[in-house]
């Protein structure tokens, strides 16, 4: 007897009817690679001066733990490239929390450098927890402020690790439920055996296998993900 995929039934319609992916604690995969920061997100009482910096590569799962951790304790999120100084004021509210996302975005950004500055200096005395996310150390933010260059390289860290096949097999499960999308038996095996440990490159994978199954009308193939997975490992390169 044939074995049913775990996933719904392919679509049949071509057009993009991907629905946006799931956020919540519920949804989060905890692993060896991200227990630690799961472990200082929950414990925002013990953050020096109530910040944290957490720094992970692309996908690692930076927006999804932001994401949750807003809604649990009502923090507004604001991405690095969007700061003004203005807003600074109205960011940093009484006893509120804040969250900054790409935050290695706002040496390139204009204005966001003056804002994370004033961000910085109106949390701690507001009892306003702050936590940003970054992919990158400050030291390659390119910040022109020196003032500001101090206190990000003082501010607390915590690191989102490289996953291990387990983790990568879950978000490759949970990336393809997501788009309702149905995969052929031992397509996910086959994939954590064959692709880097890389979960933006899991991201961009399911993201253009889902694309040309549409393009094709056809469903999801390990040609398809065999071809597509060798042209985007050679974009990486």
């Amino acid at each position: 007897m044939q074995q049913e995929p775990p996933y719904p039934l392919s679509r049949q319609l071509t057009l993009d009817l991907t629905t946006p992916p799931a956020h919540s604690r519920a949804d989060f995969l905890p692993a060896p690679a991200n227990r630690a920061a799961l472990a200082a997100l929950d414990a925002p009482l013990s953050w020096p001066n109530g910040r944290m910096l957490l720094i992970g590569p692309e996908g690692a799962g930076k927006s999804h733990l932001a994401a949750f951790w807003a809604a649990e304790n009502g923090a507004r999120r604001i991405h690095a490239a969007g700061l003004r100084p203005d807003a600074a004021d109205l960011l940093a509210s009484e006893g509120g929390a804040v969250i900054v996302e790409d935050a290695d975005h706002s040496g390139s950004a204009a204005g966001a450098e003056q804002a994370l500055f004033h961000l910085w200096n109106l949390c701690a005395p507001r009892d306003c927890l702050l936590l940003m996310t970054a992919r990158r150390p400050p030291r390659d933010w390119g910040l022109g402020l020196p003032d500001l260059q101090s206190r990000m390289d003082a501010m607390p860290q915590v690191h989102l690790g490289p996953p291990d096949e387990a983790l990568l097999a879950a978000v490759l499960v949970k990336l393809f439920a997501d788009r309702q999308l149905a995969v052929p038996a031992g397509l996910i095996d086959w994939l954590v055996l064959h692709m880097d440990r890389d979960l933006g490159l899991a991201r961009r994978l399911v993201a253009a296998m889902d694309h040309a199954a549409m393009a094709q009308k056809g469903p999801v193939t390990r040609r398809i993900a065999a071809d597509l997975l060798d042209k985007l490992s050679e974009g990486d390169a």
